[in-house]
Parts: C-alpha cells; sequence; structure tokens
C-alpha cells in the first residue's frame, strides 16, 4: 500500500498524550494507518510537564507505574535500567525519577519510526502552531500558523495542559524564575498550593531565592507525600458506582477507616480505588460532580495527587525555616506596580482585608476556569466554527467515553477527537501517564479498526 492511499490521522501536540498515541496507532498489527504528529516545540515528548531542566522536578509517581504501555508495564523500569552509567543510580522500581529524564523516555518511543527508511516511513513530525481545523463532509483540513496545510480523515487534540494568559507582574510557572527576572530578596506570592506550587518552590531556591514564598489557597492544603504501600484490592462490586457525591465519601472514609484499623494506610485505598474513578466521574449525579468541584476536589487532589518523598522533604524544610509560608486566603485584587504587585486578600474565617507588596505573582492553580478563554488557537477555532462546545461544568471540551469531541448541536464527531487533560469533563481522573497510556491505547484501537471499515464500540472500564 503506497503512503498516499493509507488512511490518515493527525495528531495535534507532540507531549506525552500525542507521543504515546501515535505509538499505538502505528504498533497496532492490523494497522497500515500513516500519522503526522505537529508539535510546537523543537522537541517531541516533553510537553509541559517533561521539559523542565531542573533535575529536583520529580515526577510524583513511582517508576513502577510509569510504563507508556498498558501491556508491559515495566516498560519505564527496563528502559531506564538500560541507560546504566548515563542515568543517576535509581535504588528500585519505587523511585522517583527527575521529570527531564521521562520526556527523554517518551520521546525514546518513536525513535525507531523516525530512524526508518524514507519509503517504509509511515509517521511525519511537524513543528508549528495548529491554527484552525475544519471537518468537511469525508475529511478534515488543518491550518498552521506558517500556512501549511494538511488534509486527514482523523484529527486528534492531544495539546495537554491550557498555559495561562501573560499578566502584568505575573510569572510563567513553567518557566524558571530567573526568566522573569525575580529578585532573589523579594516576597513572591504564589496562587496555588498544589503539586505546580510545589515545583516552583524549588525553582526558586535551586535559583538562590532569599525572600519570602507565600503560597495561597482557599484552604491551604498541600499535597500529602508518598509512602512505600501496594494498593489494596477492592472489589468493583464493593464500589458504590452512582451514588451521590455524599455517600461516596462516607463510603470512602469508611474504607480507609477499616484499613487503619487493620493496620493498614489510607493511601493504600486511595490507589487501590484508581481501576475505577473514571467510571465514578461518569456515573456521578451531575449535581453531585459540581458538589465535588466545589466542596471536594481540594481535598481529593491532595491525597490523590501525591510529592515524592524527597521533594516533601525540601518543601518541610522551607516551611520550618519561615521561608515557605501556606496560607488559607482568597485574593481579591492585584494591583501591579513599579516593585512588582500590591495584593489584597483575606484569610480564610476572617472579614478584614489585607495588603502585600510582592515582587511578583505565579499563577499555578491549574486548570483554566473558563475552557472559552483558553489561548490553543486549536480549540478555539473549533468553538468559532460550532466543531466543539463546553461541557455543562465548564472545565473542558464535551467529548463523548469513546474520545470524540461534541459539536455545538450536540453531535459526536466522526473524525474529531481528544486525548489527555482535554478530556477531563468526560473522565475526570486524565492528568496522569497511566490513565492516559490506556486511554491512548483504546482510542488507537476504535481508530484502526474505523480504517478497517470496522468501527466498535469503547467501553468506559477501558478507558
Amino acid at each position: 500500500m503506497t503512503s498516499s492511499s493509507r488512511r490518515h490521522v493527525i495528531i495535534i501536540g507532540g507531549g506525552a498524550s500525542g507521543v504515546m498515541l501515535t505509538y499505538q496507532l502505528l504498533h497496532r498489527p492490523t494497522s497500515d494507518l500513516r500519522v503526522t504528529l505537529i508539535e510546537q516545540r523543537p522537541e517531541i515528548g516533553r510537553g509541559i510537564a517533561y521539559h523542565t531542566g531542573n533535575p529536583e522536578h520529580l515526577l510524583n509517581v513511582r517508576a513502577s507505574n510509569m510504563s507508556a504501555l498498558p501491556d508491559q508495564p515495566d516498560h519505564f523500569w527496563r528502559w531506564l535500567s538500560s541507560r546504566g552509567a548515563d542515568a543517576p543510580l535509581r535504588p528500585d522500581p519505587y523511585c522517583f525519577v527527575p521529570r527531564r529524564i521521562y520526556g527523554d523516555y517518551i520521546a525514546s518511543l518513536l525513535e525507531q519510526q523516525i530512524s526508518a527508511p524514507t519509503d517504509a516511513r509511515r509517521l511525519s513530525i511537524l513543528q508549528g502552531t495548529c491554527v484552525d481545523i475544519n471537518e468537511k463532509p469525508a475529511c478534515v483540513s488543518v491550518r498552521l500558523d506558517d500556512g501549511r496545510s494538511l488534509v486527514a480523515e482523523t484529527v486528534v487534540l492531544a495539546t495537554g495542559h491550557d498555559p495561562r494568559a501573560n499578566r502584568p507582574a505575573h510569572a510563567n510557572p513553567w518557566a524558571p524564575p530567573s526568566a522573569a527576572p525575580i529578585d532573589t530578596d523579594a516576597t513572591v506570592l504564589i496562587l496555588g498550593t498544589g503539586l505546580t506550587m510545589v515545583d516552583y518552590v524549588l525553582s526558586l531556591m535551586r535559583d538562590g531565592h532569599r525572600g519570602p514564598i507565600i503560597a495561597m489557597s482557599r484552604r491551604g492544603l498541600r499535597a500529602k507525600p508518598h509512602r512505600h504501600i501496594d494498593a489494596l484490592r477492592i472489589e468493583e462490586t464493593d464500589v458504590p458506582f452512582g451514588a451521590s457525591i455524599s455517600k461516596l465519601v462516607r463510603w470512602l472514609r469508611d474504607r480507609i477507616d477499616r484499613n487503619a484499623a487493620q493496620g493498614g494506610d489510607w493511601r493504600s485505598v486511595i490507589d487501590g480505588l484508581r481501576p475505577y474513578t473514571q467510571r465514578l466521574w461518569h456515573e456521578l449525579p451531575r449535581a453531585s460532580k459540581r458538589r465535588f468541584l466545589e466542596h471536594a476536589r481540594a481535598w481529593w487532589d491532595v491525597h490523590r495527587h501525591r510529592m515524592a518523598p524527597e521533594v516533601e522533604a525540601r518543601i518541610t524544610q522551607a516551611l520550618d525555616r519561615g521561608q515557605l509560608t501556606l496560607m488559607a486566603a482568597k485574593v481579591i485584587s492585584i494591583e501591579p506596580n513599579k516593585s512588582g504587585a500590591r495584593v489584597t486578600y483575606r484569610r480564610r474565617g476572617d472579614a478584614n482585608p489585607l495588603d502585600i507588596q510582592v515582587g511578583a505573582v505565579v499563577d499555578c492553580t491549574g486548570i483554566v476556569k473558563d475552557p472559552r478563554a483558553t489561548l490553543n488557537p486549536a480549540v478555539l477555532s473549533l468553538f468559532d466554527r460550532g466543531l466543539a462546545r463546553v461541557d455543562p461544568l465548564c472545565i473542558g471540551i464535551e467529548t463523548d467515553r469513546n474520545c470524540a469531541i461534541i459539536s455545538r448541536d450536540g453531535a459526536a464527531s466522526r473524525c474529531l477527537f481528544a486525548v489527555g487533560p482535554l478530556t477531563r469533563a468526560a473522565f475526570w481522573e486524565i492528568m496522569a501517564i497511566p490513565d492516559i497510556r490506556n486511554q491512548c491505547a483504546a482510542l488507537a484501537v476504535l481508530l484502526a479498526d474505523t480504517a478497517s471499515e470496522h468501527q466498535p464500540k469503547l467501553h468506559h472500564e477501558r478507558l
């Protein structure tokens, strides 16, 4: 079969999600698809998460569970072990590896395809930014910022997390503090107290920052640390699917209490629930989803998305010596000035507003509040053309359980799909590699079988 006669899939985004999907598509035994991978950065496989050069930025999942391939659970550990002297000493598969090294691993998945002879190559990698997507009756057209246009039968968005717009007095949370630049003696205000905050504090300290660091969120919670424990086996029949959020929380607390009474750790219960979290979200009533996002999400996040023990030690040291302060408060206003910004805030439980002068503000709050405020031109073009719509909870674009993008009129596309964090409205737990790798493998089966004129339905358990 010639290259031109192969069914063409365009994947927009060459970070971890895009590379894993590309790998799965090209390694389907019955597939003869060709793939074009579009990435705006010079390197594939890194995205926002894995481009960091700071060796103190560690994965927040142990190496034993970071394989990109669902059917080879030790694939990453074997790759890491094979590097020998090229990799820092790692004691066992329960270690937490620098994220930069993991980016090397993701990029390595496509080395064989990249080095294949031109006439046998089924993969094309283009550097550029997709600025427009248009679905037509039998194909999808894509336009890049340099004017290039491509046509394919299928387009998949894998653009990951949406960065926030640059604002006065705000530093980019994904760039080193030296890029801002931030005065080493100035007070730095970090909005959000999750894992992105943790990484930025590590970056500040690595760059020699001496001034106070204030991390502020509504509840002032910080991520819990990992411990060397195994997941508890939880039977599917024991999980209260479809229950309200209040009943689900009571059930979870009871399981944790019973496990603790037997000498267990709460972490094993949270980890044991992981195979069912996407189905739980899917079957949760919409009113309960809203209540979860408003009242329980922060508590879930700090227990579910945990810090490596080495990172916990560094953060605890910064707290103990008084350089880092966690504060439960809400920002009222930020007024940029010559020295940075004057910030007015209100502590939780206190009606009196307070002021503070800071050298920089760093927004580490994560999810963009309104998906229509995205800076992603590809997603914006879908909104403009009516090919996508915001989900009812306003946390992302709406997709069905097969990852198909749902249009303004409610129809699921047969040509446009999405993977990774873009699909959080449908799956919620779709930020971490263990979840995304399963999603990519399942979508690859669907697309490859569609190319063979067979279109089975995916079940949510496979995603």
